[in-house]
């Protein structure tokens, strides 16, 4: 096989346009995929356009160059962005089809080969669509594109304006008819940053034809490299997502569209609504919950959106099906920015709490809340416990969603006294894309194996239900407790022995080892037969935590697929922040608050959170009867630490394996910012000298997700080290003369005995951007927090020092504020939640319905 440009009979079938930008680690792997086609290498064309590296990309690219002349054409331009360095490589490219495949991206030996017969068997395609292969670099491993049923049916062309749920727009693998591109002046723009260039470029070529056939090539594999510093993930931190790309990007499409077809494409508004519909799922991820636009940019956002949804049609928005979508968002775009006063056509009925005889109602609506009116059983009623939570998103209320308990029954349901329907879920959009003659394959039924029916029978037995029966299953971290319930625990086996309670925890851990020194029976190792028998009879799942490990433990997914326990959450921290889009699916029927503040954010009115005063409790977590019972045994002269506790931070952590509750730290923890901000702390001579001068000690207590490394901070000998295992935490609370964390609910156990707290958030910024979990709540720190905020290492110091110096009780302000927040530390937390779980699963009964009579016919 030669590669020399002499030989060739013609231009060269394929050009390969590559924009490279500091991909050193990766060019080897692109290389060898290219060099690895089964297609003639002399009859492609590689332009590389490297795009001002500062790593050694270009010497890479030229030394491949050098190897093969006749091959690889290497430009250089000064760093300009990744479609200016596609222009030039474009402009100069020489082949029948261009395509611009990512250097840090592979491409499988047979690609170019299956594009180039394709194309021979259908002369008539004017673009071709390969199929992507997400490929995980952390990993190795390789995973479906969220659009992979594009190309479920095969090799096949496909008409976009009668197969309009159908678009393509990712030019790496796409290939274009270079002279026709040519022809109609079709570029990259080079404004169009940081996203969406792809989409604006491929559908301005194929709004210029006039019924554009796209190939979609299942036979055709490209693999697209998801990289730990991948730029798609940062453009949803970028401005510019939020205002160039709807501008110059979406409206852009959507006017050339309305302009040369008399109305948009629906193909083209399903590419607009795709690729809007990431920036709605960062939104409403837990984890960036509170990024995106702020200010100026998401007002100019919100403009924008309100010009392009004037170019969605409702049914191409309700019809949408390119990726799975809450319903939600369908609303927010076909009513979100239309006139006050959108009344949906139903209500839907989703959720049933068969021991309270209660069913929960909700719908969305616009502007004020209509006139609802709800009818069970011919008996017109009021709800017993409802909200109206609102829906924002980039800082502006779009929808609000009505949520109403009501007595189970026949129901029917009107707003503004007009009838609405009685869902049982939000409308779904149609079933994909379908060959003719596709009939709808028959459920298949889940196969049980021999164990699990084994186990559901032997659980259905007398023995097993004579000791398993109504159990409550009390559980904090699968691999650690002594948090609220197993206080809750002990508090049941004391107070109310005949409650079938049953602690579980993982075997071998110290806590289990504790718990089994102590002689307790009844406590059941995670994930053994035993525990397996306890949930197929569990009445009442009870926690602290609500990671996927317990409200949905992997290890019973195919045993109980549908479990019918109820779930408490007990909260393992007072709530600050709004933790919605996490605790939202959790379903929990006891949701346990500590403040009133808390409480009004879970479940008041206007609050993101769907728990209503149905669900939740202001009790106190158990917990602070412990820290109120260890408090009380430290007098003044006691306590004799200065206690250091930082939290962890979602970036310094690697994701949850599934079904655990442990985290591994990132690469390089050590040199972070936070490690280095709270050495800086720790080391200061003047924080040693202080503690001598009073006698205290200074200590730390590292969260969880941090005590790996413990050893590694080289800490001075002055500074003592505690963990969460093999210490008693709420006696070093006890023993504070100050508690110096960041954000850390710590700072509520401090505060719930009268200790003195220094907040030290060197990071605020980001923490309250959305980068760790959750968006900013009712809690402000300088409004309501229990002690001074500082933000520089010698601001913490001098507030230490203050503090320390002062004595041992806060300062009057904060004072004031540990009363307002805790009007009854008098421990009975245990108490009132056991009532209030015993409360939540008695029917509410007749009593409870507030009825307005029975509802006649309208006379009309």
């Amino acid at each position: 096989m030669t590669s020399a440009a002499a030989d060739r009979s013609g231009p060269p079938r394929f050009s390969i346009v590559s924009a490279v930008y500091d991909v050193a680690p990766y060019l080897d792997d692109f290389i060898a995929s290219i060099e690895a086609q089964s297609f003639p290498l002399d009859r492609i064309e590689i332009l590389a356009v490297d795009d001002g590296s500062t790593d050694d990309s270009l010497a890479r690219l030229r030394a491949w160059s050098e190897r093969r002349p006749g091959l690889v054409t290497v430009l250089t331009k000064p760093n300009g962005g990744q479609a200016s360095a596609r222009n030039l490589g474009m402009r100069q490219a020489q082949g029948e089809w261009v395509t611009f495949t990512d250097p840090d991206d592979m491409i499988e030996p047979g690609y170019l080969t299956a594009v180039d017969e394709f194309l021979r068997k259908n002369p008539d395609t004017d673009l071709v669509g390969c199929r992507r292969i997400l490929y995980w670099d952390s990993t190795k491993e390789t995973s479906e594109h969220p659009l992979e049923h594009h190309f479920a049916l095969g090799d096949r062309v496909v008409d976009l304006d009668e197969s309009p749920t159908l678009f393509y727009a990712s030019a790496p693998c796409a290939f274009v008819p270079l002279a026709r591109v040519r022809d109609l002046g079709i570029e990259f723009d080079e404004e169009l940053k940081p996203s969406f260039e792809d989409a604006h470029m491929l559908g301005r070529y194929l709004l210029a034809l006039p019924a554009p056939r796209v190939g979609f090539l299942a036979s055709a594999d490209y693999l697209y490299r998801r990289r730990g510093d991948s730029t798609s993930e940062g453009s949803f931190t970028d401005t510019g997502r939020y205002t160039t790309v709807p501008r110059r990007g979406y409206l852009d499409l959507l006017r050339r569209g309305a302009e040369r077809r008399g109305g948009v494409p629906a193909w083209v508004q399903n590419l607009v609504i795709y690729d809007l519909s990431w920036s709605l799922a960062y939104q409403d991820r837990a984890a960036g919950a509170g990024g995106g636009p702020r200010g100026a940019v998401a007002e100019e956002f919100h403009d924008l959106l309100a010009e392009i949804t004037t170019h969605l049609d409702p049914d191409v928005i309700a019809n949408f099906n390119a990726r799975t979508i809450p319903y939600i968002w369908r609303e927010i775009l076909a009513h979100g920015y239309g006139p006050p006063g959108w009344r949906p056509q139903g209500v839907v009925r989703d959720r049933r709490d068969r021991a309270a005889q209660l069913d929960r109602v909700r719908y969305r609506y616009t502007g004020d809340l209509p006139a609802e009116e709800f009818v069970v059983d011919g008996v017109r009623v009021e709800p017993l416990h409802s909200k109206s939570r609102d829906l924002d998103y980039f800082e502006r209320l779009v929808l609000r969603e009505r949520i109403a308990w009501v007595p189970r029954g026949n129901l029917t349901a009107s707003l503004d006294g007009v009838p609405v329907e009685v869902w049982p879920s939000d409308p779904r959009p149609p079933f994909r894309d379908k060959p003719p003659g596709w009939v709808k394959p028959k459920k298949q039924k889940r196969q049980d194996s021999r164990q699990d029916r084994l186990l559901r029978r032997f659980a259905r037995t007398r023995v097993a239900r004579h000791y398993l029966r109504h159990a409550w299953v009390l559980i904090d971290r699968v691999h650690d407790a002594d948090d609220s319930a197993e206080h809750l625990f002990h508090w049941i086996r004391k107070n109310r022995p005949k409650t079938n309670a049953w602690f579980v925890i993982e075997k071998g851990t110290p806590d289990h080892k504790r718990l089994k020194s102590q002689g307790i029976r009844r406590v059941v190792p995670y994930d053994s037969l035993l525990w397996k028998l306890l949930m197929l009879n569990c009445e009442h799942l009870i926690s602290s935590h609500a990671d996927a490990a317990i409200t949905n433990p992997p290890g019973l997914k195919t045993l109980i697929p549908s479990p019918k326990w109820r779930y408490s959450f007990l909260n393992h921290g007072v709530i600050k922040d709004d933790l919605s889009a996490w605790l939202n699916p959790k379903n929990a029927e006891i949701f346990v608050t500590s403040t009133p503040g808390e409480y009004e954010s879970i479940c008041g009115e206007g609050t993101r959170y769907v728990y209503t005063s149905k669900e939740t409790v202001l009790s106190g977590m158990p917990r602070f009867d412990k820290v109120r019972e260890v408090g009380l045994r430290f007098p003044p002269e006691q306590r004799d630490l200065i206690l250091i506790a930082p939290t962890w931070r979602n970036w310094l952590v690697a994701p949850l394996a599934p079904g655990s509750q442990r985290r591994k730290l990132v690469d390089g923890f050590t040199e972070t910012e936070f490690v280095k901000q709270w050495r800086a702390v720790l080391c200061a001579p003047d924080l040693g000298e202080l503690a001598e001068r009073h006698g205290l000690t200074v200590a730390t207590l590292l969260h969880p997700n941090l005590q790996a490394v413990r050893e590694e901070l080289e800490l001075p000998s002055y500074v003592t080290s505690f963990g969460f295992v093999g210490h008693d935490v709420r006696e070093l609370f006890a023993r504070s003369r100050v508690v110096v964390t960041d954000y850390s609910s710590m700072a509520f156990n401090a505060a719930y005995i009268d200790r003195p707290v220094v907040y030290f958030q060197f990071d605020h910024e980001a923490m309250f951007g959305g980068a760790h979990v959750g968006r900013g709540g009712y809690f402000k720190y300088e409004r309501d927090g229990y002690g001074p905020v500082t933000y520089e290492a010698d601001r913490a110091l001098a507030a230490i020092r203050e503090v320390v110096d002062r004595g041992p009780e806060p300062a009057e302000e904060y004072r004031q504020r540990i009363a307002e927040a805790f009007p009854q530390r008098d421990g009975r937390c245990s108490e009132r939640l056991y009532e209030a779980i015993v409360a939540s699963a008695r029917p509410v009964g007749a009593s409870g319905t507030v009825s307005a009579g029975p509802v006649r016919p309208n006379p009309a």
